[in-house]
């Protein structure tokens, strides 16, 4: 029972570390495009959807290594 149990945990923490990746390079994606340069401009700061995305990504990835590390 022990080796299933890890066997998820190292699925689910994959899946973590590459969806918190995917989730950084949309991100990044995103506050490259013309609106979100356009409110940088104006507003000096990314748009709360650029930073939610971001945000997302990096707990999504954090999570996923800590589960990695700790099994």
């Amino acid at each position: 029972m022990a080796i299933n149990s890890g066997i998820k945990i190292n699925i689910i923490s994959t899946a973590l570390v590459v969806s918190g990746i995917f989730l950084v390079i949309w991100g990044y994606q995103l506050s490259e495009s013309f609106g979100s340069q356009v409110s940088q401009v104006v507003t000096g700061t990314d748009t709360d959807k650029v930073i939610t995305i971001y945000l997302a990504g990096a707990v999504s990835l954090a999570i996923g290594i800590y589960l990695f590390i700790k099994r």
